[in-house]
């Protein structure tokens, strides 16, 4: 009798404890974040992980990541949009760029010369014209944040770049459709290439040299193939920036308990914008830091080339209007309130 009251009392508790596991394993949410870069690269550590891990902190293990590093849920950097929209990811970090007019507000945040050079500026720019143009554009998802990839560098591979003169023909990578009109609108010819083969693209002599960030130079060893990078001075506005954005699945964030809704959004909004943005500018110094060493060239145009350059590429923001305004869309209006957070956020 003793042996089947003790037989019965160790399955009771052996079933309290599989209902207690049972019970905390219905409570953990995890959410597959996917992007579309490697895990060297500073986003994936200092952004992905970062923000996995203080969710995880603040729900105290209720909400955790999978992360799908360089498209492991397949697809190309355009489809992350829909990849989330239709639950494939539940989270996903891309960039509006690459889906040319399924975003038509925030295309104005591409406009030559009209943001910060560095990724701060230029994120709180973005960041505060998507909160008051911008949200129809996302309707479909919950925003976790909106930051800028900085101002775009031209680096060649045997030919300094200090003026409109020497882009005259050069093939250049393109990162966007407007950085793309913008290099045409400078006498360049722009190539759409995604950014890990530009390096072999380069070497090959299929291109010149690339548009890119300060940051992403390295992290494919663009910088190894380059030696020539021109960029503007630090108070001026630059050539041009791709936004990106972190998208959640409208669904899924609304099926979480209040709770863990509130950790969303306590680790989410401006605050992840600027810890991405922190993450861009150090990534940013760094790599000049290491070009520089390596013996690469980093050039300033002088003002009187700059102004021509911007002369030079006025059609580009001129034509954006028309489209915007023919979509329905107050491009003038648009285009003015971009150079105006431009200005207020421009570093004095």
């Amino acid at each position: 009798m003793k042996i089947r009251m003790k037989s019965l009392v160790t399955l009771t508790v052996s079933g309290i404890l599989m209902c207690c596991v049972s019970a905390v394993q219905a409570q953990t949410v995890t959410l597959k974040f996917s992007h579309f870069i490697g895990t060297n690269h500073n986003f994936h550590k200092g952004v992905a992980e970062h923000w996995c891990n203080a969710i995880e902190k603040d729900s105290v293990g209720k909400l955790k990541c999978q992360i799908y590093p360089a498209l492991q849920l397949g697809g190309t950097p355009a489809m992350l949009p829909d990849q989330v929209k239709n639950g494939v990811a539940d989270v996903a970090w891309t960039s509006p760029s690459f889906a040319t007019g399924r975003f038509p507000r925030t295309e104005a945040l591409e406009l030559p010369f009209s943001l910060p050079p560095s990724s701060m500026g230029g994120t709180r720019a973005m960041w505060e014209y998507t909160q008051k143009f911008g949200m129809e554009d996302y309707k479909d998802f919950k925003v976790l944040a909106m930051f800028s990839g900085s101002n775009v560098v031209i680096s060649t591979a045997t030919k300094p770049v200090l003026s409109m003169v020497d882009l005259k023909g050069l093939k250049l990578r393109s990162p966007s459709r407007y950085a793309s009109m913008f290099l045409s609108g400078l006498g360049g010819t722009p190539v759409n290439m995604p950014v890990a083969q530009v390096t072999e693209g380069i070497a090959k002599g299929v291109i010149d040299g690339a548009m890119a960030p300060w940051e992403v130079l390295p992290a494919v060893k663009i910088d190894e193939v380059t030696k020539y990078h021109m960029e503007g001075q630090a108070n001026q506005p630059g050539f041009t920036q791709t936004p990106f954005v972190i998208l959640m699945n409208k669904a899924r964030y609304e099926g979480l308990t209040p709770e863990l809704k509130a950790v969303i959004d306590r680790n989410s909004g401006l605050s992840l914008s600027e810890v991405a943005a922190k993450v861009w500018d150090d990534g940013s110094e760094a790599a000049k830091k290491k070009l520089a060493a390596q013996g690469n060239k980093i050039l300033t145009i002088k003002d009187t080339d700059y102004n021509a350059m911007k002369k030079a590429t006025v059609a580009v923001e001129t034509d954006w209007i028309k489209q915007a305004t023919a979509r329905g869309l107050d491009g003038a209006k648009l285009a003015a309130e971009v150079h105006t957070l431009g200005q207020k956020y421009m570093i004095k």
